[in-house]
């Protein structure tokens, strides 16, 4: 199956229906942007340290990539906050509401639909920063993201990147859900293709419920640094209980800062 184009419309379907990562900002937001007072998260709680952006509060002069990052939420407010921002995403819906959102607000912004792990259509060295918030869960390979993001940022550039600690996939969360316990079920590398039994699997594409994947940290980290990447900083991030049972015992969230050495 082509992973790409079935995550594309379950995206769709998930943005139509409103959900935290697909509902935009309100209208003071951006007009708080506007006048320098931000913020953005790479993961669903911690804000982004003022310090890993190349300035702050404003980010004018800036060529950002906003990578798998629609929704109307911070691509507005980095266009707000004075960049040049380009939306890239698989999800036409989540492009749609980055465009509504910028141009409600007099936004200038661009939208381009596409896989995340092939950037071809961008030059070499054509990006400042790129913002790339949890979404690579959805790629069925992370190393040709890491790839790609190295090649089009400029020496000096970084990468700000947020993903799923491979741990919170070896669980049934089903059962944590429904009874409170932790059980392991699942060997890493995790995927839906070839974790989950027939019967759940063909349930949740009848349902058109996106197909996720598990990544190493070796290769969410390893990767970048392979690509030609430092990786400066990181932290980790929870959840919250009504998103997982796992969240009262670990971190799930992993975000770090890469910079293009130059």
């Amino acid at each position: 199956m082509n992973i790409v184009e079935y995550n594309r419309n379950a995206w769709n379907l998930q943005s139509l229906d409103g959900c935290r990562w697909s509902t935009p900002v309100e209208d003071s937001v951006i007009e708080r942007a506007k006048a320098g007072e931000w913020s953005l998260i790479l993961t669903p709680n911690k804000p982004v340290p003022e310090d890993w952006y190349p300035s702050f509060p404003c980010l004018k002069g800036l060529d950002i990539l906003a990578l798998a990052s629609g929704g109307g939420q911070q691509v507005p407010v980095m266009a707000a906050a004075g960049a040049r921002v380009t939306s890239f995403d698989a999800s036409d819906v989540q492009l749609d509401k980055d465009v509504e959102t910028a141009e409600k607000h007099g936004l200038e912004i661009t939208a381009e639909q596409g896989d995340m792990a092939d950037l071809s259509r961008f030059d070499d060295e054509s990006f400042d920063l790129i913002f790339h918030p949890v979404s690579n869960v959805f790629a069925a390979e992370v190393r040709p993201v890491w790839q790609e993001c190295a090649r089009v940022l400029r020496p000096g550039g970084r990468l700000l990147a947020g993903f799923m600690n491979p741990s919170f996939f070896l669980f049934d969360h089903y059962l944590a859900e429904t009874t409170g316990e932790l059980r392991v079920i699942h060997s890493l590398p995790y995927s839906d293709l070839d974790s989950m039994d027939r019967a759940n699997l063909a349930e949740q594409m009848e349902a058109q419920l996106t197909v996720e994947f598990s990544h190493s940290l070796e290769d969410q980290i390893g990767g970048q640094c392979d690509a030609g990447l430092m990786v400066t900083a990181l932290y980790e991030d929870g959840w919250d209980d009504a998103s997982s049972a796992l969240h009262k015992w670990t971190p799930i969230f992993v975000a770090t800062r890469a910079v293009k050495p130059g």
